[in-house]
């Protein structure tokens, strides 16, 4: 069952005390792999690792060529999150599941997407399947929100039952219910396809998404870095603000000093990233604070993962945040309302936690991550979200240091305009 948190206000910040910071290992430091995907991922890791050097030799940060303003009202108006629900994550290609969150053939994810209940399954080939997670005979609902384990999904109200290709096997005392023919009553389907360890479904189910297409020349590099061999560690949820309000405090490293003084600033420099984007998709490089200590080695004694955190964030709502390391935290914000969002957290290790040392230091890192976002990061959205209300005919600004900001604005602009054409 997944772990659900409403939003509470913060403690005052001269009595909060943060959680204790996780222990991290450099995972690409070690891999070793071979093939073109490891070699290719290795190679742009050092390349990234040269850039980041250079703004912290230069006390700079990536930066667009002006600031950008969006109007306060594209964050209120209900009319346009309508909108902007329909083009985008009803029409585009939705990350909604870690690949290793269904490790083998009888395993399932179950989630709510904007009010359409959606089950992931892998079935006994192990092929990914989507469909709504509602039985075709009465409507229930047929697993709790959540991971599993099944051979067969079974439907709590009448028993009728399906594979895990959504096919309809069973109907319990069908003599005296009458035939069912079973080739109409399967589950609803919904597209599903699999790339680099990361599950997409379009919430559309007549829609024919080329995924390759969508992730373009990002697809190599999340191939390179393993995401499909990661373990499932946890799962926690949040309530979270407006969509957009809440991934506006994941696209940039401007607010690391003022938010997260205790927290993140003590391991990450504070507006100092490399930027890149693939179509709608990005990828934010922070500072470590060990760069400081490598500036004058050879570039063959600096490991990534201890110099630059690599944040791969997939539109619209998919971060994942340690790729190099041997712990990863993957965020997916969902819409639900104008003014609402939920946040699945999810835990992934390199190697599973098998001592009761392992299973420590993977708590403490879940827990970390969980607080730092819960107490700091959305307790400050939150009152940007009661704001709004207020500020309405007024915009905001981002500025040329906050390049993932307008690069996300701009494709939800682009998308938008599409749709009304």
């Amino acid at each position: 069952m997944v772990q659900t948190s409403s939003p509470e206000i913060r403690a005052d910040d001269a009595e909060r005390q943060p959680p204790p910071a996780p222990e991290y290992n450099s995972w690409i430091g070690q891999d070793r792999s071979t093939d073109a995907a490891g070699i290719a991922m290795r190679r742009e890791a050092a390349e990234l690792v040269e850039r980041v050097m250079k703004h912290y030799r230069d006390n700079t940060t990536h930066e667009a060529e002006d600031q950008w303003t969006e109007p306060v009202a594209n964050y209120l108006d209900a009319d346009r999150w309508q909108r902007e629900t329909d083009a985008v994550h009803r029409s585009v290609p939705m990350p909604l599941a870690m690949s290793c969150e269904l490790p083998g053939p009888g395993t399932y994810k179950a989630l709510d997407v904007l009010g359409i209940p959606v089950l992931i399954t892998r079935d006994r080939q192990g092929v990914v399947h989507a469909m709504i997670n509602a039985c075709r005979h009465r409507g229930a609902q047929l697993v709790e929100p959540g991971c599993g384990v099944s051979k067969r999904i079974t439907c709590p109200y009448h028993s009728w039952s399906y594979d895990l290709a959504g096919e309809l096997r069973g109907v319990y005392a069908e003599k005296t219910f009458g035939e069912v023919p079973r080739e109409g009553r399967s589950l609803v389907r919904l597209p599903a396809g699999e790339r680099a360890g990361i599950v997409f479904v379009s919430l559309d189910p007549a829609a024919e998404h080329d995924l390759d297409a969508w992730l373009g020349d990002l697809q190599p590099l999340l191939e390179g870095l393993r995401f499909a061999d990661c373990h499932h560690y946890a799962s926690r949820e949040l309530l979270s603000p407006n969509w957009k309000v809440t991934l506006d405090g994941y696209l940039e490293t401007y607010h690391f000093a003022s938010l997260h003084p205790k927290t993140v600033f003590e391991t990450n420099f504070s507006n100092m990233m490399a930027h890149d984007t693939w179509g709608p998709h990005q990828r934010l490089a922070a500072a470590l604070r060990p760069i400081a200590d490598v500036v004058d080695l050879p570039a063959d004694q600096r490991d990534p993962g201890d110099l630059v955190g690599a944040i791969y964030w997939l539109f619209p709502g998919l971060a994942i945040a340690g790729t190099w390391r041997n712990k990863i935290a993957v965020s997916i914000v969902i819409p639900r309302t104008a003014t609402e969002s939920v946040t699945q957290q999810i835990i992934l290790l390199r190697e599973p936690a098998v001592t009761e040392e392992e299973r420590q230091a993977a708590d403490q890192f879940g827990e970390w991550f969980y607080e730092v976002v819960r107490d700091e990061d959305y307790a400050t959205t939150y009152g940007v979200q009661r704001s709004l209300k207020a500020l309405d005919g007024t915009d905001f600004v981002f500025g040329r240091n906050e390049p993932g900001l307008q690069h996300f604005h701009r494709t939800i602009h682009s998308l938008l305009d599409e749709a009304s054409k």
